[in-house]
């Protein structure tokens, strides 16, 4: 899809050059719907993290973690042995597309801060039996280095397989139930 843009751009600059020899103003090239893919392939709306066997197992793909937390394996990852906030070693979960990419996977660049967060970001980290619920990308980083947050609401058996779930709250919103951020845990678990 990159490829095609970028050789759809090419040919269209290719044109404009031409044409500019017979006028002097070419026609503004427009790109039409093209923006919303390549948003979209960015992928930085939801990250999982799971500690298993001393290991953070990360995840951009909800499917992915969904089978890993069904199994305990994925079919392909990276790991990265030490590079953990504290030292765990991280293993990232991949998708067929991405077992063959040195580079672009949603996962390791939102993680090593070379891909910010989409402003409806969602986030859940399982520790400790534990699901921890995210909307905020600096509690889910503060989480990642304290194993905590400040404020949050306990759901003790909420979880789909009965697990408490921990909302994590911004000083402005512990004071509110984060109905928005439960229904989109519902919605990624399935559950009513």
């Amino acid at each position: 899809m990159k490829k095609r843009f970028v050789a759809m751009l090419l040919a269209a600059g290719t044109l404009a050059g031409c044409s500019g020899m017979e006028a002097k103003e070419a026609a503004p090239v427009t790109v039409p719907a093209q923006t919303a893919e390549v948003k979209q392939e960015l992928n930085n709306d939801d990250l999982y993290v799971v500690y298993h066997d001393g290991r953070l197992n990360v995840f951009y793909d909800a499917t992915l973690y969904m089978e890993f937390m069904a199994v305990g394996e994925t079919a392909f990852r990276k790991t990265f042995i030490g590079a953990g906030p504290k030292g765990e070693t991280l293993v990232y979960g991949l998708t067929k597309d991405d077992k063959k990419k040195a580079s672009g996977i949603p996962s390791i660049d939102m993680m090593e801060g070379r891909l910010a967060p989409a402003e409806n970001f969602y986030g859940e980290i399982v520790a400790d039996g534990r699901i921890n619920v995210f909307d905020d990308w600096a509690l889910f980083k503060d989480f990642m280095q304290h194993g905590e947050v400040p404020y949050r609401l306990t759901d003790i058996g909420a979880g789909p397989k009965g697990e408490t779930v921990v909302y994590a709250l911004t000083k402005e919103t512990k004071k509110k139930r984060p109905e928005a951020l439960i229904a989109k845990f519902k919605a990624v678990h399935a559950m009513k």
